[in-house]
């Protein structure tokens, strides 16, 4: 199990040093097809192109975790409509509906008459 689990490290790993080579590689090539033409800037090297990703996936992408921590709010919002009951979690609906401009007004309008719900 020990060797299974050290086999499957060592694919992670060099999965990962791949990754960066490739992210590396493309932006190093992209940076010098296009600055110093549009912009003037001069040729970066392929460490500088690594730095300028880090860099970039620091300030744009932050350094938290994957994109399920991002979503986080779903699960506290199924944890609320659990405690509600029956009739205030449909008066909450409700109000999320008609919160959805005219379409959703139309669609409670419709069901509080007792019609069927417009389809689009």
């Amino acid at each position: 199990m020990n060797m299974h689990r050290a086999g499957w490290v060592l694919k992670i790993s060099a999965l990962v040093v791949l990754a960066v080579a490739a992210f590396g590689l493309a932006t190093m090539g992209l940076w010098n097809w296009l600055v110093p033409d549009l912009f003037g800037g001069r040729p970066i090297d392929f460490a500088q192109a690594i730095g300028l990703v880090i860099l970039c996936r620091i300030l744009f992408g932050g350094l938290r975790g994957g994109p399920g921590r991002r979503l986080h709010w779903r699960g506290r919002l199924a944890e609320r409509l659990e405690q509600m009951s029956p009739e205030e979690r449909e008066k909450f609906r409700a109000g999320m509906r008609a919160g959805c401009g005219s379409h959703g007004a139309s669609q409670v309008e419709s069901e509080a008459k007792g019609g069927a719900a417009p389809t689009v």
